[in-house]
């Protein structure tokens, strides 16, 4: 299985969320709403969620071992990085 695509933006989002990406699975399967995410320790990839009645979020799809997460995250964040910062115009 391969990452072959990777669409990435960034956002002024609410609290520590820096960004949205979608990833395409082998040129044939696409999972939309990863959020990339500013943790203590950098930067990293949470995965497509809801929110269930009882307040509680629940991984909509996840990677089922570390190796394909990993994977994920870091053509996630690569693409990301590619990104260039905009700063606002001074007034």
């Amino acid at each position: 299985m391969l990452v072959t695509e990777v669409r990435a933006k960034r956002v002024n989002g609410e609290n520590r969320l820096v960004g949205i990406a979608a990833i395409t699975i082998d040129g044939c399967f696409v999972v939309h709403e990863l959020r990339i995410i500013e943790g203590k320790d950098g930067l990293f990839v949470a995965m497509p969620s809801r929110k269930m009645p009882n307040g509680e979020f629940k991984d909509v799809a996840h990677p089922i071992n570390t190796e394909t997460r990993t994977m994920i995250e870091q053509a996630v964040l690569e693409a990301f990085d590619k990104i260039p910062i905009v700063k606002p115009e001074s007034v």
